[in-house]
């Protein structure tokens, strides 16, 4: 990370609502609404969309995928982690060029195929470091996922995609 200052908002964390998880979750999603429904977060000028189905629990299938984890899409588990940090997915995405983030295309395979992502990682000293992903379709941006890499491999996997894909930027006759 550069000498740019990143100024977070304040992890949302579940014991600021007594350990209720429904009245946490609410208070997640109100951020989520709040980020990508009415304010409509844009990347670089763009504004995001959505994935809404399936709802889940009646919320959009995007919140469900930011905030639960798991390979296993009907069975994914709710992650603290990522719920804690749902006030950083908009200024992550907002600020990914003010504060000189590492952003990079990357590809993955989902259902019907290959899917074209950007990913943006936000590195930081005193937190686990955050990650945005979009995904990119025809004529837009879809907000994918976000999540706090919680393993070493998990960073060094995402290290070394970012300097493959720095390494092809900086090959001679390309354009950067």
């Amino acid at each position: 990370m550069n000498n740019n200052i990143v100024e977070l908002p304040e992890l949302l964390l579940l014991n600021n609502y007594g350990g209720d998880y429904a009245q946490y979750i609410e208070a997640v999603y109100e951020i989520f609404k709040r980020d990508f429904v009415t304010n409509k977060t844009k990347f670089r000028g763009e504004v995001l969309k959505l994935k809404w189905h399936p709802i889940y629990q009646d919320k959009a299938y995007t919140f469900y995928h930011i905030t639960h984890t798991g390979e296993d899409e009907q069975n994914r588990l709710p992650d603290l982690r990522r719920c804690e940090r749902m006030p950083w997915t908009n200024p992550t995405i907002e600020k990914c060029d003010t504060w000189s983030l590492k952003i990079w295309p990357q590809q993955r395979q989902g259902k019907g195929g290959i899917k074209d992502r950007l990913c943006i990682w936000l590195e930081l000293q005193n937190e686990p470091d955050y990650i945005v992903i979009l995904e990119v379709r025809d004529n837009y941006k879809l907000l994918w996922t976000a999540f706090a890499p919680q393993y070493p491999h998990e960073k060094r996997k995402k290290q070394k995609e970012y300097e493959v894909w720095l390494k092809t930027q900086k090959s001679p006759g390309r354009n950067s």
